[in-house]
């Protein structure tokens, strides 16, 4: 039986505690950087957006940025905000890459499995708070709330692909949006433009893998204790989607229709048949007792028979994170490469 542990289906789930709708509109037009002559690291012109249901604003560029996970801390520092970061959150849910963890000596680590405690939190002074979700944000849970935050002077920022409203139609897409909007409020605009068009030059190159491939049909699947959780919908089905697969499982079935997470039986997923299975997993352990579990207790599954199962580390699926399109490149590999 295989037990998992926090930065799987808990960690996941959290991105549904979320706020409202979610999306931006920058008001800060393109003559007018010009025309101050604004580059990357200067200080940002007035900048106003919408994020998660709230209407952010700026008049500079914020100068202490907590990263509430790794995925968030990773794509501030390579926006060039290294300097300027003043906490690091939840470092225990990932390991930053290398090159980026060595501009951060020093920063203060505010917590490990959990985000920090209010009291922590607000030690460190932040003026910008950059989360994968609103969990981040619970007051109920001991943490900052947004309101709280605002009170003191910081911006809290939520990842598209995690706000509530968005939760089940998230997309890779939405990682760009969060790069755009992060370029425009620390007027880091060149480095945010080279993100997203390597970005997307390589989910164009992850897409060309099933050209001339037959869809593979795929289950994103979720083993904790007894219970099997798939996903319908959010960044994790578009992920999916991205790599050329066909989920066997959709948004519009009743079962997602509160929440893109969804508990079935094993026979139910026995009775989809997969030809290829993705799980998230934390450790090269957590990976080997997953295939396990399959193979005990779905031999009969396509996806199991073929070897076609496909192991995705639990962050590269946070909303968010530039990871979601390591995610895609996976997917497609396991699934057309040779």
């Amino acid at each position: 039986m295989l037990k998992t542990t926090r930065p799987t289906i808990a960690a996941l789930a959290g991105a549904g505690l979320l706020l409202t709708a979610c999306g931006s509109g920058v008001e800060d037009p393109a003559d007018a950087d010009a025309a101050e002559g604004r580059t990357d690291g200067a200080e940002s012109a007035d900048v106003s957006l919408e994020n998660c249901g709230q209407e952010l604003q700026f008049d500079a560029a914020p100068q202490r940025i907590v990263g509430m996970s790794p995925a968030q801390t990773e794509l501030l520092v390579r926006l060039g905000l290294a300097d300027r970061m003043v906490g690091l959150a939840q470092t225990a849910s990932s390991e930053l890459p290398e090159d980026v963890g060595a501009q951060l000596d020093g920063v203060e680590e505010l917590s490990e499995d959990m985000p920090p405690a209010r009291e922590i939190l607000m030690q460190v002074e932040p003026d910008f708070v950059y989360a994968p979700t609103s969990y981040e944000f619970s007051a109920d849970q001991g943490f900052a709330s947004i309101e709280q935050l605002a009170e003191a002077g910081a911006a809290p920022y939520i990842a598209t692909g995690g706000c509530f409203e968005r939760r089940a139609e998230g997309t890779v897409e939405d990682l760009f949006v969060d790069i755009e909007n992060l370029g425009e409020i620390f007027a880091a605009e060149e480095s945010a433009a080279e993100l997203i068009a390597d970005g997307r030059e390589r989910l164009d190159q992850a897409a060309q893998l099933s050209e001339d491939a037959e869809p593979l049909t795929v289950a994103q699947v979720y083993v904790e204790g007894d219970s099997i959780s798939v996903v319908g919908g959010g960044v994790e089905y578009d992920i999916i989607a991205q790599a050329g697969g066909d989920n066997v499982f959709s948004p519009d079935e009743e079962q997602f229709s509160s929440f893109v997470f969804a508990q079935i039986s094993a026979e139910e997923l026995a009775a989809r048949d997969p030809e290829a299975i993705t799980f998230g997993v934390e450790d090269a352990a957590h990976e080997e007792a997953t295939r396990e579990y399959f193979e005990q207790n779905h031999a009969e599954i396509q996806a199991v028979q073929e070897d076609r199962l496909i192991p995705v580390p639990n962050h590269h699926l946070f909303p968010g994170s530039l990871q979601n399109v390591d995610a895609v490149e996976l997917v497609a590999e396991g699934l057309y490469g040779d």
